[in-house]
């Protein structure tokens, strides 16, 4: 199996007889996501999208890729939440977390749009001067405020720059039919992808999304949409004794009946930090609503354990840990011996780091554990797109799963609807008037 769950280290906080429990409940919501009766059913598609893609697109998509590497030395990825954090998780989990340092014959990629921050936009002006660039701007309606601005402005660049011919190096993925980004396409020209309107942005990095980008990066696509579909067969039943992904999600559950309302995400890898924070999203957006859910937090070990280690240690004991660990790297290094053991470490001379890095956390698993933290590990052979697709899938499934059993629409995000009205109408946007007075008492 590309991954296995290890629930050893919760033998002291379940009990086995609490799984038998949980059966019933786990066939119910099965049958909710895949009869497709549940709340936000509109919003599944993603659940046979590996075996059941637009191959046509697909294609379009490396073509394209292929394209964007020969004309430009930097990818603009303009987009926010769902937009971007899938393809940064995987390109920085395959590839490294200083990809666009590393020598490659592939384009440095940037990701903007993602904030409001002048800083961040005029960096990025100033690392793309005299530099080839194209845009990839990934937004459902084309009038988040955010990728809009970035938009803006980085079209402007191009038109200074290119001309007349500046519309071949932007490149859409937007609405099928309808919405701003896609009649701007349209209008002007720019190559366009889909974003399936039965896939939530959250859901969305093995649709165009999330493939364009991974694809410009010199990441295997097909080996990607490979371990989701594996990922796909492999969850499609309804018994948790025999399906790891429904079981991680009845453990998440079990343990928030338990007190334990935040979930630490924990990988040892710095390359997984970004893949951390897609599945912050993924189940943030997801769940927290109604007053409920599991508050999503990633850490990344060993670094994390000189600041974070203490309070998972020995702070509050309403949280829990689920730990991915990465069993082999592509790169290693022996530690040697010194002459004079002037660092203390000759202790370890002959071993390799990544055993060192093995024994961190094992080491950290029992002490956490001592401690009073549920701890759910997912083993991974090694870090490659097959095994990466695989996990998307698991987490994907497992977060749906575990929502319908909290009782809440997987699919909406009502909460950050919140945040844009109040924004839209200090900011004077028409429609707005008449929330602008009261509002701007409150900040007085």
């Amino acid at each position: 199996m590309p991954l296995s769950l290890n629930t050893k280290y919760l033998e002291d906080f379940i009990s086995k007889g609490e799984y038998g429990l949980i059966s019933n409940e786990i066939k119910r919501v099965h049958k909710l996501l895949h009869h497709k009766t549940g709340v936000g059913s509109e919003f599944t598609g993603w659940l046979n999208l590996p075996s059941c893609y637009n191959k046509e697109e697909f294609i379009q998509i490396k073509e394209t890729a292929n394209k964007i590497k020969n004309m430009c030395d930097i990818l603009v990825v303009i987009g926010i939440g769902g937009s971007y954090l899938g393809a940064r998780a995987v390109i920085e989990a395959i590839n490294s977390q200083n990809y666009n340092n590393m020598p490659k014959d592939t384009p440095d990629i940037y990701f903007i749009g993602n904030s409001i921050s002048t800083d961040s936009i005029c960096d990025l002006l100033k690392i793309c001067e005299d530099k080839d660039i194209c845009v990839n701007i990934i937004s459902k309606s084309g009038t988040t405020t955010e990728p809009s601005i970035a938009f803006r402005v980085f079209r402007n660049l191009l038109e200074s720059k290119y001309g007349r011919e500046y519309n071949k190096r932007i490149f859409c993925t937007t609405d099928r039919s309808k919405g701003t980004l896609k009649e701007i396409s349209d209008k002007e020209g720019y190559e366009t992808f889909v974003i399936p309107d039965d896939v939530g942005g959250r859901y969305s990095v093995l649709t165009a999304v999330g493939l364009l980008p991974i694809a410009v990066s010199g990441i295997s696509i097909d080996k990607l949409m490979l371990g989701a579909q594996k990922a796909e067969l492999d969850f499609s039943v309804d018994e948790i004794d025999k399906n790891d992904c429904y079981k991680y999600a009845a453990i998440r559950n079990m343990l928030y009946k338990k007190g334990k309302e935040i979930e630490i995400l924990a990988t040892y890898e710095p390359k997984m930090s970004m893949f951390g924070e897609w599945y912050k999203q993924l189940f943030g957006e997801s769940e927290g609503k109604d007053k409920k859910g599991i508050f999503p937090s990633s850490v990344t070990f060993s670094t994390d354990l000189h600041s974070m280690g203490q309070f998972i240690q020995d702070g509050s004991r309403n949280l829990f840990e689920t730990v991915i660990y990465i069993e082999s790297n592509k790169q290693e290094i022996t530690l040697d011996k010194l002459s004079q053991d002037i660092d203390g470490l000759n202790f370890l001379a002959g071993k390799n780091i990544s055993y060192i890095n093995k024994k961190a956390f094992e080491g950290t698993l029992l002490a956490h554990t001592d401690g009073g933290v549920p701890n759910i590990v997912i083993l991974i052979p090694e870090m490659n797109e097959f095994e990466l697709g695989y996990l998307i899938y698991f987490f994907e499934k497992a977060c749906a799963i575990s929502a319908y059993i909290l009782g809440v629409n997987p699919f909406n995000q009502p909460g950050v609807e919140s945040y844009k009205k109040n924004m839209f109408a200090l900011l004077g946007k028409p429609g707005y008037e008449s929330e602008f007075e009261a509002l701007s008492k409150r900040l007085k």
